[in-house]
């Protein structure tokens, strides 16, 4: 399927990226996980994204799924979904690096009524040839933003 022009800088992002994470927050222990993300280019200007994660133990954690857009020049949109009751609407920056690009967003989130209360996200994806690094920070349940979420992923064959 051909991709739409305006995804071209996020080319290199397609396909499936699996690895090691952990999680820390101000109300929790600190966590390790396995993370899987999933870029898919359907042919429209925008690509498909699903996130899972599993325990060290193989249990399922989390998973969320979105819509990663570039309407314009340096100009990236988010929009994701969490079944913990929360959606988010992500903007901010493309930049394109030597060796890949950093895509950088802050998060307006709408939390559903019996949800833990999340004020804010600032997500960041750095991608370098065949490796992914993210990160998540967090602003929720009355603590300020802080980091949550680190992974270093590489392209599953």
């Amino acid at each position: 399927m051909e991709l739409h022009e305006q995804l071209a800088p996020l080319a290199g992002l397609i396909g499936v990226w699996r690895g090691p994470a952990t999680g820390q927050y101000p109300t929790i222990k600190t966590f390790s996980y396995t993370e899987e993300l999933t870029f898919t280019n359907i042919g429209k200007p925008f690509l498909a994204y699903q996130q899972r994660s599993w325990s060290p133990a193989g249990q399922p954690m989390h998973v969320e799924t979105g819509y990663l857009r570039h309407p314009a020049p340096g100009v990236i949109e988010f929009v994701i979904a969490l079944p913990t009751g929360q959606s988010e609407m992500a903007e901010g920056s493309l930049e394109q690096t030597e060796g890949g690009l950093v895509i950088s967003l802050r998060s307006r989130v709408l939390n559903s009524g019996t949800a833990k209360t999340v004020d804010a996200m600032m997500r960041e994806y750095r991608l370098t040839g065949d490796t992914l690094v993210t990160g998540l920070d967090m602003s929720a349940v009355g603590q300020p933003m802080s980091n949550h979420l680190v992974s270093e992923l590489t392209r599953d064959s």
